[in-house]
């Protein structure tokens, strides 16, 4: 309570890959708002990491979303090396408010060991970057008011298997709204304001945006293998204490958002890795890949964990 406890800063001291959407099924997960929901493996190695994805990856025939995913053999990326990878450093991934800048040193840090072990590394500049995460908003709160609410989770006009349980469950909401978390109230007003008010008109605009932003993207990452950046851009911070005040509640909520929004509109895989400690916190740098290039960020992450002490840089 209080100060005491510290929110986990998205699993920084772990490994954790967001694949590319769609390449692991979303069958029978919690959906939140279908374009935007990933999942993927957290392990305490790349290695497991890798296995892993192996594992759940691949079409299950009850997710339309996965558009015929490329799979590969993730752990034959392992123990390559970095050698000719070129890495691009991405700086509007720096360029956010609340940037810690002993976090943005130590992802800069990593960046140069990357060079050390014998990958090309340099700055890169991708202005859409910023505009792609002011996109994920409306997607996220109006999108998400739509089908997790309205929806009950699983919403409607989507071939695939729908997990009639999960619907009922969730549906309860309505009758238990006064133990919704304040920020998930807030989420809902907002979204059902752009749904209400502008008739989706938002949530239009910004999916039209990531449809003219993904190939920017794309462009730069054929120009370079990964994208290097923060992970987050703060340390884990304490918890609101129960007293604290609806501002700092919404505020702690969403401080921790800017950097690794865009890949879900986006849809490119990234993966986070340990780089660092900052008093005792983990810090960690994520590493972005082209679409189904899983086994490219596996192998530069490998390659850092072979050879980097994280908990002791």
């Amino acid at each position: 309570q209080g100060g005491s406890i510290r929110i986990p800063s998205s699993f920084c001291g772990a490994y954790g890959m967001k694949p590319t959407h769609g390449l692991v099924p979303y069958t029978g997960v919690m959906p939140i708002e279908a374009t935007i929901d990933h999942t993927g493996p957290i392990t305490a190695s790349v290695a497991d990491n890798a296995l892993f994805l192996e594992v759940l990856a691949g079409s299950d025939g009850r997710d339309p979303r996965q558009y015929a995913p490329k799979t590969d053999n993730y752990t034959d990326a392992l123990g390559k090396g970095v050698k000719g990878i070129k890495i691009g450093i991405l700086t509007e991934g720096f360029d956010v408010p609340n940037m810690d800048p002993a976090v943005a040193d130590k992802v800069h840090a990593a960046a140069e060991r990357f060079r050390g072990l014998g990958a090309e590394v340099s700055e890169v500049s991708l202005p859409e970057h910023r505009i792609a995460g002011a996109a994920w908003n409306p997607i996220t709160l109006e999108g998400f008011t739509a089908q997790m609410m309205h929806g009950n989770g699983m919403g409607f006009n989507w071939k695939g298997q729908y997990d009639i349980g999960l619907l009922e469950a969730h549906s309860g909401w309505r009758e238990r709204a006064d133990d919704l978390s304040a920020t998930m109230k807030i989420c809902m007003m907002v979204g059902q304001w752009g749904l209400s008010h502008y008739r989706g008109r938002y949530y239009a605009k910004s999916q039209n945006i990531a449809l003219s932003i993904k190939p920017a993207y794309d462009a730069l990452l054929s120009k370079y293998d990964i994208l290097l950046m923060p992970t987050l851009p703060i340390t884990a911070q304490p918890l609101p204490g129960k007293d604290a005040s609806i501002t700092e509640i919404v505020a702690r909520a969403f401080e921790m958002t800017n950097t690794t929004s865009p890949f879900d509109i986006t849809g490119h895989p990234a993966m986070s890795i340990p780089c660092g400690m900052i008093d005792g916190l983990p810090v960690g740098l994520m590493l972005v890949a082209g679409d189904y290039r899983e086994s490219t960020i596996y192998q530069a992450a490998s390659a850092y964990e072979a050879e980097t002490d994280w908990r002791r840089n």
